[in-house]
């Protein structure tokens, strides 16, 4: 456990048991998946995946399309293309 875990109250156990929410701190469950890409730095059909639990999912969802970034909400056990490529 890293000092960083431990102030978030992280339990790895619990990280590696499912997928968590991206939003920091938030060890809680995740339920969406939120698609995103930076047209700057990505091509244009490339899909970034952050996980969001209920609670930041709207949190999450604003902060992406505030930098023109947001694509496309998926339920969590939808298809993301691919592979799934986490980010936090």
């Amino acid at each position: 456990m890293s000092i960083f875990d431990f102030a978030a109250g992280t339990d790895p156990a619990l990280a590696e048991a499912g997928a968590v929410c991206s939003r920091k701190a938030c060890r809680a469950g995740a339920s969406w998946q939120l698609l995103w890409n930076n047209p700057k730095i990505h091509t244009p059909e490339r899909r970034k995946i952050w996980l969001a639990c209920s609670e930041h999912r709207d949190w999450l969802e604003d902060y992406l399309q505030t930098r023109g970034l947001w694509k496309e909400t998926l339920p969590l056990d939808a298809p993301s293309g691919d592979g799934p490529e986490q980010d936090s």
